[in-house]
């Protein structure tokens, strides 16, 4: 199987984008088989009528989809990305575009917060669909982004990273935004998960206790929840714990201790060593605007 890297070209910063529009060429990262990379990938698709398979999984491609295709997962071409699309946008990228100075692409760009959606989805790709009030602001993301990387106009590499960092904040805040999503679609036992989460994510709770609340067994549970989001329930209750710890540190004065147990965790050390395990910092370096340190 190919195994693709990132073509980088001297002075061009090494982000692309491709607009797949029906009745024009399809570009060559849709078209090249089965295959992985080892880039990070956003295919977005705003009018579609296909499907795509990635890794072992046959995804139907709706409007408004956005998938979120980590390094080494399998692309394979049931419906090459521009086929499944009549109107879309892929974006790929060498990791350290987001962390530069980074020895290599797999050392810790998993601690990024811009790339938690990537680091997320290793298991299996994340399909986030778009709201339609949110679709035409984020067309409008992948239009600048290529209108830059085109013109190559003088700055055009600080604009053209400006440009991706805002993408990935809104692909960012669509990923912590998932659970809403899937509230709303016809998964009874979902909507009961994150209901049990959201009401009790500031308690010390676990797998166990929500397994319990809907009178399932923690295995059958975590592999429901895995199979239907490609994330366990442990993963989405400390997702949203932290989604919590990093508004209050950003808008609020309080204490890392009171923070720490207003999110679940009654031990101030262990809520610190989960929240630099995940963030690359401490709550206090997040709060002062500390880089990762990873």
């Amino acid at each position: 199987m190919p195994v693709f890297g990132f073509d980088h070209v001297p002075g061009i910063v090494p982000v692309a984008v491709s607009h797949h529009r029906r009745g024009e060429p399809a570009p060559n990262l849709g078209a090249v088989g089965t295959h992985t990379h080892d880039f990070l990938v956003l295919f977005y698709a705003h009018r579609a009528h296909g499907t795509v398979r990635i890794d072992d999984y046959t995804w139907t491609v709706n409007d408004g989809d956005l998938f979120v295709i980590a390094p080494g997962q399998v692309v394979s071409a049931v419906d090459p990305f521009e086929e499944a699309t009549t109107d879309g946008w892929t974006v790929w990228f060498p990791a350290d575009v987001v962390r530069p100075g980074m020895p290599g692409a797999y050392s810790s760009w998993r601690t990024h917060p811009l790339l938690f959606p990537f680091a997320q989805g290793l298991n299996r790709a994340q399909r986030l669909p778009v709201p339609p009030v949110d679709q035409a602001s984020l067309v409008e993301r992948f239009a600048a982004l290529d209108a830059e990387l085109r013109a190559r106009r003088d700055g055009h590499q600080e604009a053209a990273l400006a440009h991706l960092t805002l993408l990935l904040v809104t692909v960012a805040r669509l990923s912590t935004d998932l659970a809403d999503h899937l509230r709303c679609a016809d998964e009874p036992l979902l909507a009961a998960v994150f209901e049990a989460i959201e009401e009790r994510y500031h308690q010390p709770i676990s797998l166990a206790d929500i397994a319990a609340d809907l009178a399932l067994t923690a295995g059958h549970l975590t592999t429901v929840v895995r199979r239907k989001t490609g994330r366990t329930v442990t993963q989405w209750i400390t997702q949203r714990r932290m989604q919590q710890a990093r508004l209050l540190l950003a808008e609020t004065d309080l204490t890392v201790g009171t923070i720490s147990r207003r999110v679940g965790y009654p031990d101030t050390s262990y809520f610190s060593k989960r929240f630099r395990a995940r963030h690359g910092v401490t709550p206090t370096q997040w709060r002062d605007g500390a880089p990762p340190t990873g």
